[in-house]
């Protein structure tokens, strides 16, 4: 019942008093991070608490020592989970640019926020495998085509995209002040900028 209470509170609060979780997740060099700090930019400039919780920077600093099997990417993306909802729970618009690949991890993330009374909004940020390997940021592609690294996640490693995430942003031929403004208004219109 405190969730639901929660919830009613949250959805009557203003927009910039509005907590929620938004989890863009996407392949290697979709564009998240980029999109998230420019959508951070933004949100903080109409006066929203916002954190960016970036996928590299937790692994760093709160997932450090874990590897990439399946169950350390699950605790991984748990975790971040975790840390987001409690964020926005307090009124903080979090963005996590985490690909988190497997579909269980991710609907563990939601399942967490629902209980909480907590919004969380599925993002994703579809980018084909191609135009990654182009952008290559981290140069992940290039070392996986050289047989320097395996498991890079959408090539040799699983990927499942989400099958009905509340926004499909598609980034092929588009800037990034785009899909930012895109991804903005999809949350005025749910009333969270």
């Amino acid at each position: 019942m405190a969730a639901d209470g929660a919830a009613e509170a949250a959805r009557t609060a203003a927009p910039c008093e509005r907590g929620a979780t938004v989890w863009l997740t996407g392949l290697p060099s979709a564009g998240k991070t980029t999109l998230a700090f420019a959508l951070a930019e933004r949100l903080r400039a109409e006066g929203h608490k916002v954190e960016v919780l970036d996928g590299d920077e937790i692994r760093e600093f709160l997932s450090k020592g874990l590897g990439f099997s399946r169950e350390d990417r699950h605790t991984n993306v748990t975790r971040i989970g975790f840390v987001a909802e409690k964020l926005a729970a307090n009124g903080v618009k979090v963005l996590a640019p985490v690909i988190a690949p497997f579909a269980d991890s991710r609907a563990a993330v939601r399942e967490r926020h629902a209980a909480a009374g907590t919004e969380f909004l599925e993002i994703h940020v579809a980018t084909p495998v191609e135009l990654c390997a182009e952008r290559d940021v981290k140069g992940l592609y290039a070392k996986q085509a050289a047989g320097e690294i395996s498991g890079l996640t959408g090539v040799d490693d699983p990927y499942e995209a989400p099958e009905r995430p509340e926004l499909r942003l598609q980034t092929r031929g588009r800037a990034v002040a785009e899909s930012a403004a895109e991804l903005h208004a999809f949350l005025t219109e749910r009333g969270l900028a």
